[in-house]
This record gives C-alpha cells, structure tokens and sequence, in this order.
C-alpha cells in the first residue's frame, strides 16, 4: 500500500540515467485544473512511474496512475464515485521540434532547465483519462425515467398533418 508522497519537482534526466522507479499518492485537493473540470476532489492518487532511457536513447517515464473521484451525475448532478485509471508512456523533450520526432506510441513531456514538475504530469493524465459522461444507475439516480421526458413533446399526433404542399394549394386558391 502507498503512504508516501510522490515528490513536486524532480530532475528526470538523471532518474532516467539510474532507471530510477518512482510511487507515492498524490493529494486531489492539490490539483487546481483537475478540480475546475472535474470539481472538489477528496483523496488522494495513486501514481506509479518508471524513467528509463529506451533502445533508441530516448529519455521516457512509463506511467500508470488510479484514483477515485467524485464526478456529477448528468442526470442528477448529484457527485457520485468514478473510478479512473490511466497508463502512460511520456518521452521527455525540452522543445516542441524535439516533440515532434517522437514516435506515435509517446506523448511528449516538456522538461525545462532539467526540472519537471510530476503534479502537473499527474495532473494531465487524470483530466485526459475523465470519462466523456457519468451517469447513476437508473435505480439509483434521484431523477427518475418520468422527470427526464418532457411530456408534451413525447406524444405523437392522432391525426397526421395536412400536406404542406396542399396547403399551399389552398393558400393561393387553386384547390
């Protein structure tokens, strides 16, 4: 089990050179962008991570995270519980030219003046692995299969309407 805190601020190039592993929980709290998309956040993340230099030279972090959030109900935009989780492969570049060589299997990682702020990088992977939509079970959403059909809208017509184009007939008086 994970007690301890994964570290703000690290210089990857180095733990990529000792193939250094990384795991510690991050606060939700702490993370303003996911809490605007997502809203106020108890707990805490899970985050494994791996630097390494591949085959090819390449400097990457191997990533895999999990946490639980507290997302709105569509429906009843009460907060309900949603478990996430994200597996990543991040290659480490200090410019956009350089992030366009990696290859498709990478996402690019800025790292400047040899520092790299892993909250940040944790923060990217929850607000990517978002689901689109959540919705509560319908025996357990506090809006019922009734309160989400307007009603007046749903019924169809008994009779059908008349032709428009017959209408038009009449309009102008060549019936």
């Amino acid at each position: 089990m994970l007690t301890s805190r994964l570290p703000g601020r690290v210089e990857p190039y180095k733990l990529a050179a000792h193939a250094e592993h990384l795991e510690g929980l991050v606060a939700l709290g702490d993370l303003p962008r996911l809490v605007e998309e997502a809203g106020e956040q108890h707990g805490d993340a899970r985050v494994w991570l791996d630097f390494a230099i591949d085959a090819q030279g390449r400097r990457e972090i191997r990533g895999r995270l999990e946490a639980e959030l507290q997302l709105l109900c569509r429906r009843c935009l009460i907060p309900m519980p949603q478990a996430v989780a994200s597996e990543f492969l991040l290659g480490m570049v200090t410019s956009d030219a350089l992030a366009a060589d990696l290859p498709s299997t990478h996402e690019p990682v800025l790292v400047e003046d040899e520092q790299l702020n892993l909250l940040v990088v944790v923060e990217d992977e929850l607000i990517l692995s978002l689901p689109q939509v959540v919705y509560h079970d319908e025996a357990d959403c506090a809006v019922s299969r009734d309160q989400l059909s307007s009603g007046a809208g749903s019924e169809m017509p008994d009779a059908p309407s008349d032709n428009p184009f017959e209408v038009l007939k009449r309009l102008k008086g060549k019936t």
